[in-house]
């Protein structure tokens, strides 16, 4: 499998996922500016929506869109459970999961990385995700992870969080998130995603 990821991008979330599955693959970094792979290819011929994650399967058909690459990953590797089996109760909760985690916070913190954003449209934004985040914090409570147990919906909520630390948003006054981003960076793999991707020394 080949994995197309930008660096810090929503691609972090796969690329932990695949390392937590222990499942092989190679990493293939994209200028999401140029639309160009690291290896000279036209990244619009792989992904004609221009973004990234891409997962290209062993049979050299892709998959696209987060959400539905972590399930795949997870489904590959069923023994290591990082996700509830299809078809149970448990595995609706984690797609809610990964429904919040791509529709109120990805698009809302992704969005503030736009230095055009009207003042007004900005300060609204940053209302919003307040909001979001309160709501986590009431949802999470004491528990480690989004399901108490690890799964694929926890990668790509820290890969998320973290980026709070290059925006107008901090974690200081939501200590519960602030603790979990550190849980997860505590993860070997996790750790191992971050140093492929040059974000970690």
């Amino acid at each position: 499998m080949k994995l197309y990821y930008s660096q810090g991008a929503c691609s972090l979330s796969p690329h932990i996922a695949l390392l937590e599955a222990g499942l092989p693959f190679d990493l293939i970094k994209v200028d999401l500016k140029s639309k160009q792979t690291q290896t000279g290819q036209d990244f619009l011929a792989i992904n004609s929506k221009g973004y990234v994650p891409v997962l290209e399967l062993d049979d050299h058909t892709v998959l696209t869109e987060g959400p539905a690459i972590l399930q795949y990953i997870a489904d590959a590797k069923p023994d290591r459970h990082l996700a509830p089996a299809p078809g149970t109760r448990d595995r609706y909760t984690l797609q809610e999961w990964l429904n919040f985690i791509t529709s109120e916070l990805h698009k809302t913190i992704g969005a503030l990385f736009n230095k055009d954003m009207p003042d007004a449209w900005h300060s609204f934004m940053i209302q919003l995700i307040e909001k979001r985040l309160n709501w986590l914090v009431s949802d999470l409570g004491s528990k480690p992870y989004l399901m108490n147990t690890f799964t694929v919906a926890d990668c790509y909520l820290y890969t998320v969080l973290r980026w709070t630390r290059y925006v107008d948003v901090k974690l200081t006054p939501w200590p519960t998130l602030a603790a979990y981003v550190e849980r997860m960076e505590a993860r070997p793999e996790v750790r191992n995603a971050l140093k492929a991707e040059a974000i970690l020394k």
